[in-house]
C-alpha cells in the first residue's frame, strides 16, 4: 500500500499524549456522561474471568473516573440494553449503536466451513425455540454449559447458543454471576440497530475510524489489533475511514491519527491509577513499549516459578508515564501488594496513591506490602501509604 504524504509529523512525546488522551488518561473526564461516557469513547471494554480488585471491565471505568460504585458500572453497561458483548479485540462489551458494524464478523462466522465443537443434530432449532418461549436464560438454564468439569468440554446446548450469538441471532444481554445471559436478537437489540444491512466495506471502514480515534495515533498493526481486524482489511478502507497520515519521531513505521486530536494539543491532569492488564491503554504490546519504554506481559497463565512481575501484575500510570506494577491481592479488608517493582525512588509516592485510592475503592482499610524488587523502597512506600491512609 502506498502511504500518502503525512499532514503532520508528530514527536514522540506529542503521540504520547495523545494516546493519553484518547484513551482518557488526560484531562478532565466526562463525569456526567460516566461509565456509558467511557464506553462509547474506548468503542470496547474487555472482558475476562480474573477478578483479584475487581473484574477487568469494571477496573477500566474505574481507571478512568475514580471510585465509581461496582453496581453503578454494572448497570451502566447493562440496564435498557446499551451494550451487547461480542467478539472485538477479544470478548468485549460494545456499545449497542455498534452492532451493525459487527455485520461483517456474523457473516464471517456464518460462512465459516469448520468448528471445534460439533453441534448436535436440532440443537440448534430446540436452543432457539427455548429463548423465545422463556428468554433471556444462561447456558446452564438452556440444559447445561458442561458435560464434565473439563472447562472445554460444552454441552450441545451451550455449543448451540455461542454458535447462535456469533452469528447475531442471540445475544448476551448481561452478565449475572458471571455466566452470560442470551437472549434472541430481534427481542434485545433495538429495531433501528437490528440490520446486517452495511456491506463489509462499511463495516471495516468505521471500525477503522473508530479505532483510530480510540487510539489517537496508531500504526497499522495498533488500529488492525485494537477489534482484531486483518491488515489488508486495513489496508483497504484507512485511505477513505476519515483517519490522516502523520509521522511519528521514532516509531519507524506509517501513522495515521485522528484528525481532531492533531488539530488540539493534548492538555490537562494525568490520572494516577493501577490499570487492569486488559485495558485498552495497553492491550498491544509492541505499542505499549513504543510509546512508554515499558514491557508489559500478563503472566497469569505463565508457570509460577517463571514469573517475573507476578500472577495479575497491573502497571502504575502516573504523569503519563508508566512507572511501575503492582501485583495484588485481597485478605478480607487488607490490600495486599504481593510484588511491587518501582521505576525508581520517583515513583514512590505515585504508586503509594494509586493502592490507597484502590484500596479505598474495593472497601479495604489497610494495605500490606510484602515485596518490593529494590528493597530499599519498601520503608518509604509504607510510609507514604501509612501517611495516606491515616
Amino acid at each position: 500500500m502506498t502511504t500518502p504524504r503525512t499532514v503532520a509529523d508528530l514527536s514522540a512525546d506529542e503521540a504520547r499524549r495523545i494516546a493519553l488522551r484518547a484513551q482518557g488518561f488526560l484531562g478532565a473526564p466526562d463525569r456526567r456522561s460516566g461509565v456509558r461516557g467511557i464506553l462509547r469513547h474506548l468503542g470496547a471494554i474487555q472482558l475476562d474471568t480474573i477478578s483479584v480488585l475487581a473484574r477487568s471491565h469494571e477496573l477500566v471505568p474505574y481507571a478512568r473516573l475514580g471510585a465509581v460504585g461496582r453496581k453503578t458500572v454494572e448497570d451502566a453497561y447493562w440496564q435498557d440494553t446499551h451494550s451487547f458483548e461480542y467478539w472485538s479485540h477479544a470478548a468485549c462489551i460494545l456499545p449497542i449503536e455498534e452492532w451493525p458494524h459487527f455485520a461483517f464478523r456474523r457473516r464471517a462466522y456464518r460462512n465459516r466451513p469448520h468448528w471445534n465443537h460439533d453441534l448436535p443434530d436440532g440443537t440448534y432449532d430446540q436452543v432457539i425455540k427455548q429463548l423465545r418461549s422463556e428468554g433471556p436464560l444462561t447456558a446452564t438454564e438452556l440444559g447445561g454449559a458442561k458435560r464434565t468439569s473439563d472447562w472445554w468440554d460444552w454441552s450441545g446446548s451451550k455449543v448451540a447458543v455461542e454458535r447462535a450469538l456469533m452469528y447475531g441471532e442471540v445475544v448476551c444481554v448481561e452478565r449475572r454471576g458471571w455466566k452470560r445471559l442470551y437472549d434472541l436478537a430481534e427481542r434485545a437489540v433495538p429495531q433501528e440497530l437490528l440490520h446486517d444491512e452495511l456491506d463489509d466495506t462499511e463495516c471495516l471502514r468505521r471500525l477503522v475510524r473508530l479505532a483510530g480515534r480510540s487510539l489517537g495515533v496508531g500504526t497499522r498493526a495498533d488500529i488492525a489489533d485494537y477489534h482484531r481486524l486483518k491488515g489488508e482489511q486495513v489496508d483497504a478502507v484507512i485511505a477513505d475511514s476519515g483517519l490522516v497520515p502523520v509521522s511519528v519521531e521514532g516509531w519507524g513505521k506509517p501513522a495515521w491519527a485522528d484528525p481532531a486530536a492533531v488539530q488540539t494539543p493534548p492538555r490537562g491532569r494525568h490520572r494516577t491509577t493501577l490499570l487492569s492488564p486488559f485495558d485498552s491503554l495497553i492491550w498491544e504490546r509492541a505499542r505499549t513499549e513504543r510509546i512508554f519504554g515499558f514491557t508489559h506481559r500478563l503472566e497469569a497463565y505463565v508457570p509460577k516459578q517463571k514469573r517475573v512481575y507476578g500472577y495479575f501484575a497491573m502497571p502504575v500510570l502516573a504523569g503519563g508515564r508508566l512507572v511501575g506494577r503492582v501485583d495484588p491481592a485481597r485478605e478480607g479488608r487488607t490490600l495486599v501488594a504481593k510484588q511491587v517493582t518501582l521505576d525508581g525512588p520517583k515513583a514512590v509516592p505515585a504508586v503509594a496513591q494509586a493502592l490507597a485510592e484502590a484500596a479505598t475503592w474495593v472497601d479495604c482499610t489497610n494495605v500490606r506490602v510484602e515485596r518490593v524488587d529494590a528493597p530499599d523502597l519498601r520503608e518509604p512506600l509504607t510510609k507514604e501509604l501509612a501517611r495516606l491512609l491515616g
